[in-house]
């Protein structure tokens, strides 16, 4: 889980990896978003654990680029 600051204390943005399958499904929550139920899914990762980690920091950097 990664989070970052939204301006409004105590309400960060959220991003998790979940497994789904042979991968991991990427989600993304807003400030005040129900971490325990599905959020906006940005990505999916799948592939041996260094193609996992690539694609995983590539949706982060979309990610934050898009300026959350």
């Amino acid at each position: 889980m990664a989070t970052k600051d939204s301006g409004v204390a105590g309400l960060p943005w959220t991003i998790t990896a979940v497994r789904a399958g042979k991968g991991m499904r990427v989600s993304l929550y807003q400030p005040g978003d129900d971490t325990e139920v599905e959020g906006d899914v940005i990505g999916e990762v799948s592939g041996n654990p260094r193609e996992m980690g690539r694609q995983l920091r590539s949706i982060l950097e979309d990610v934050v680029t898009e300026g959350i």
